[in-house]
């Protein structure tokens, strides 16, 4: 059965993309930690980052890189956090999350809830900064 993530992918689950390639997708979570916290993920469903192929395990990590900084000059933070847990979705991934204490990245905190304008903005702001 495909991942939510792999719906996303295929355009049957709407998203907040902020950046896509022909190999990796990235998109803001919509339970977020922070304002800004994005998602990078490889189109093609694997569901450990560690049994991804070395060329696509390396890819996802340049474009998470690049999506990181298009954040940095985004969302006012200290730093973006890396995070892959991977027991959320079957689909291997890498959280984005800009923060400014270590606190920031604490995944037991009650997530952020802002509105679809809001996450609108977050996502045309990021994407706006890819270069």
């Amino acid at each position: 059965m495909a991942s939510i993530f792999s719906k996303i992918v295929a355009g049957e689950i709407p998203s907040y993309k902020v950046a896509e390639n022909d190999q990796f997708l990235a998109f803001l979570d919509v339970f977020p930690l922070k304002r800004g916290h994005t998602l990078v993920i490889p189109k093609k469903e694997v569901d450990s980052i560690f049994d991804l192929d070395e060329e696509t395990y390396l890819g996802l990590m340049a474009f998470s890189k690049k999506v990181a900084a298009a954040i940095q000059r985004s969302i006012s933070c200290n730093r973006i956090s890396v995070h892959v847990i991977g027991l959320e979705v079957p689909h291997a991934h890498v959280h984005l999350i800009p923060i400014n204490t270590m606190s920031d990245c604490d995944f037991s905190k009650t997530k952020l809830k802002l509105s679809a304008e809001e996450f609108t903005e977050i996502a045309r702001s990021i994407s706006g900064n890819m270069k």
